[in-house]
């Protein structure tokens, strides 16, 4: 039987759990999740219901439902036929129940927008990165990762779970990027991560001459394009379709839950490819798959925004409006060539502050981007304007800006 020595104290578990709770009030990085139901049909405007007598009018500015497609009409009609038709869930994973033909009507279409032999659905963007990534290494003994240094959560977990060796390139830096891939051993596996739209900085990766260097070094590559489908190319399907490169790359990974407006991830590739991972990688194996209810939305999505500019351009226009009222009324708008906003704050309790007043005094809804999604001292609020934010709409949110940055003395722009 085991001995307890009385003079070593117990585990306070609480005060541990506080203490880790205490950290992020005392930096500013405390992060509070909105009570909201937005309207059908209306968006952005939203009813909250945190702190009211009842729900408050809000209009929201921090979506990354771009488009607006979880509002479309076909989109939802879709959704409420399929629930009629097969119910709400899937009833399991792909191989034991949870495979419909839904499920494989939307591969095909997914396949089909980046110009791959093969598409494979996951339960949302975060665990098609993770999945495929962590199981590509370990197939490849020896492989090297060389990641982008801004690439996001899901990426690094994927890396980190493979167990590989790791590069990590500065951002955007081809020649970093060369660098790396030249010193490592010719015969290794090479796999090249990066992004296409960066959604905290709005810039764009050089993707055609990060094919080149992958062409040079015999390196796969793997483009995360989930801020760019639906939202560029002419029938959505991103970047690389934008900039004709699709062809060039090894795996195209992307979204169902922002431009397309539902929910769920999926990658692009080979035939050969998709089965790899299909059949080896557990995030995918071992997971209950999509409701046929939010495939069949997503699909009627899809078909919708390769056939439709109306939506992207609405969108592009009022990114850009923003933009130009945002730096002309002095406010700090961080440059963008996409259809993200960012406002640079640089101060967590001050990025905070603005958001608070915003929705308790303006009916605004804008979260703050803090540590650790972006680096410390480059906090900012981060707008998605859509192609239902008019004009009146902007100029109310910027009046108000003005008017909070000077109440709390914020730097305003040069």
């Amino acid at each position: 039987m085991q001995s307890t020595d009385s003079a070593v104290p117990a585990v306070d578990y609480s005060r541990v759990f506080n203490q880790a709770i205490d950290r992020l009030h005392a930096e500013g990085r405390y992060r509070v999740f909105i009570d909201i139901l937005r309207n059908k049909g209306m968006f952005p405007n939203a009813r909250c219901f945190a702190g009211h007598n009842g729900p408050k009018p809000i209009t929201v500015w921090c979506s990354n439902d771009y488009l607006a497609m979880g509002q479309h009409p076909k989109v939802v009609a879709a959704m409420e036929e399929a629930l009629h038709d097969v119910g709400a869930g899937s009833g399991g994973t792909r191989n034991i129940g949870g495979n419909t033909h839904y499920h494989i009507e939307l591969e095909h279409e997914l396949a089909d927008l980046h110009g791959k032999e093969g598409a494979l659905l996951f339960t949302s963007g975060y665990v098609s990165n993770e999945a495929t990534l962590s199981t590509l290494a370990k197939i490849m003994p020896g492989c090297i990762i060389y990641s982008d240094e801004l690439n996001h959560a899901s990426m690094i977990a994927g890396i980190r779970n493979a167990g590989c060796e790791k590069r990590v390139f500065r951002h955007n830096d081809l020649a970093h990027l060369e660098e790396l891939l030249a010193a490592d051993d010719p015969s290794v596996p090479k796999l090249i991560a990066f992004e296409s739209v960066y959604s905290m900085d709005a810039d764009i990766a050089p993707i055609a001459e990060i094919c080149d260097l992958a062409d040079k070094y015999n390196a796969l590559t793997y483009l995360d394009e989930v801020h760019a489908v639906g939202m560029y190319g002419a029938r959505g399907g991103g970047i690389s379709e934008r900039e004709d490169v699709a062809h060039r790359l090894t795996i195209i990974e992307g979204t169902l839950g922002k431009a397309f407006g539902v929910m769920g991830g999926y990658i692009t590739a080979d035939q050969v490819i998709i089965d790899v991972i299909r059949s080896y990688a557990p995030g995918f194996i071992f997971t209950t798959s999509l409701s046929p209810v939010l495939v069949a939305g997503a699909l009627a999505s899809v078909k919708h925004l390769k056939a439709s500019r109306a939506e992207r351009d609405g969108q592009q226009a009022a990114a850009e409006q923003l933009k130009a009222l945002m730096a002309d009324a002095g406010l700090p708008v961080m440059q963008s060539t996409t259809h993200i906003v960012p406002l640079m704050v640089g101060d967590p309790v001050k990025a905070k502050k603005i958001s608070d007043v915003l929705l308790a005094e303006y009916g605004v809804y804008v979260q703050p981007i803090n540590y650790p999604t972006v680096p410390r001292g480059t906090e900012r609020l981060r707008f998605t304007p859509g192609p239902a934010h008019n004009e009146a709409m902007m100029r109310e949110l910027v009046d108000a800006l003005v008017e909070i940055w000077g109440r709390l003395e914020l730097r305003r722009a040069a």
